[in-house]
């Protein structure tokens, strides 16, 4: 049983982390050998009784003083809950004024409401094991559950998007972002849902592409027809457009079914409808560690920055990369970092869903999207 908090204030004590994330078992071992960092790189005490922290926050790492000018001198990264045991989705209402996030093995969605930081822990429930999530141009929610993409209108109705692509059934819809021109949704496949009981079900293909290979999808808001604009990356992940919607940057976690798979950033370059020349933006290995890139937002001086983790203390957390993918910056969490968003009155207030937990952080800039 969770604590349902009152106050943002309240803190309750982690519970240990699970390792059945993901189907971790196969690659886990491996990935250890690798990534383990020394052990003077200690977590920091986010639980209750712990006491507060000292200006500047030194897990608010700059890498690059020329280019991350995010860092505010007078502010800490703060816990708003835990009890999750896989944290994903964050996304900002603005006119509501809060945060909802998915907590995936226990099939519900969660709300932070950002006047009092009271939190329902049931905001939506059961959620079809929900995972990313965001809201159009008009406020609705769009959630991207275990089978298919849906958006909750306004009158309380529930309108599905995608269930299937080329007459196949989807893997296993995982996040997405909406064009503020043609309100097209955009949104990614890896397919976690279907191959492991944990994160929902899996099929009896025992393939870790339940249906189709593993792809990057575009529903046209005016048809409703869902078309396959991308394939390369080995499990397409978080996704997000550029400040200038001049290019999508996509996350790529296949190393956790593909050895050959890469931790990296994926960017093309966006073309009305299209996407075009696939390349590499960002490299996800810092001082000879490598850890999955999951889910990313984009600032409005164009950098990137990506919840990442599976490697240890001093990796964990947001890693930020400039437009050029030169990492700039770091936010450190003792925690997996799933994913971000920008939110809060000025949208200048960054959450962090991280495995059991939620996180927050006010920086020098401000979301360059709507959530």
């Amino acid at each position: 049983m969770t604590n349902c908090l009152n106050s943002p204030d309240h803190k309750a004590e982690p519970k240990p982390a699970s390792l059945d994330r993901r189907n971790l078992l196969k690659t886990g071992a491996a990935l250890a050998a690798t990534t383990l960092l020394a052990p003077d790189a200690l977590a920091r005490d986010f639980g209750r009784g712990a006491e507060p922290q000292r200006y500047p926050d030194p897990d608010i790492v700059v890498i690059d003083d020329k280019r991350f000018k995010a860092k505010v001198g007078n502010t800490v990264i703060k816990r708003l809950y835990t009890g999750c045991l896989w944290a994903e989705g964050p996304a900002w209402n603005t006119v509501g004024q809060y945060l909802v996030w998915s907590d995936i093995p226990n099939n519900r969605q969660l709300r932070y409401i950002d006047e009092t930081g009271y939190i329902s822990e049931r905001f939506r429930y059961p959620s079809n094991e929900s995972n990313g999530n965001t809201f159009d141009f008009e406020g609705r929610q769009i959630t991207a559950e275990r089978t298919r993409l849906v958006r909750f209108e306004h009158n309380g109705n529930l309108t599905v998007l995608a269930e299937q692509a080329g007459g196949k059934q989807l893997n296993g819809p995982n996040d997405m972002v909406v064009h503020p021109n043609d309100k097209s949704i955009w949104f990614t496949d890896p397919g976690y849902g279907a191959i492991n009981l944990y994160e929902g079900q899996r099929t009896n293909t025992g393939s870790v592409q339940p249906y189709q290979k593993e792809a990057i999808y575009r529903v046209d808001a005016t048809s409703g027809q869902v078309t396959k604009v991308a394939d390369d990356p080995f499990k397409p992940n978080g996704i997000a457009f550029s400040h200038d919607y001049k290019k999508v940057f996509v996350c790529d976690t296949g190393i956790t079914h593909y050895p050959n798979a890469k931790n990296i950033v994926w960017q093309y370059d966006l073309n009305g409808d299209k996407l075009s020349n696939p390349r590499m933006l960002a490299d996800m290995t810092l001082d000879g560690k490598s850890g999955f890139p999951d889910g990313l937002r984009v600032d409005t001086e164009g950098n990137i920055w990506v919840g990442a983790g599976w490697v240890g203390d001093g990796y964990d957390g947001v890693h930020i990369f400039a437009p050029d993918g030169a990492r700039i910056g770091q936010i450190r969490l003792p925690e997996t970092c799933a994913n971000v968003c920008f939110g809060g009155k000025k949208r200048n207030r960054l959450f962090m869903t991280a495995s059991q937990s939620l996180y927050a952080v006010y920086v020098e800039t401000q979301g360059a999207h709507n959530c």
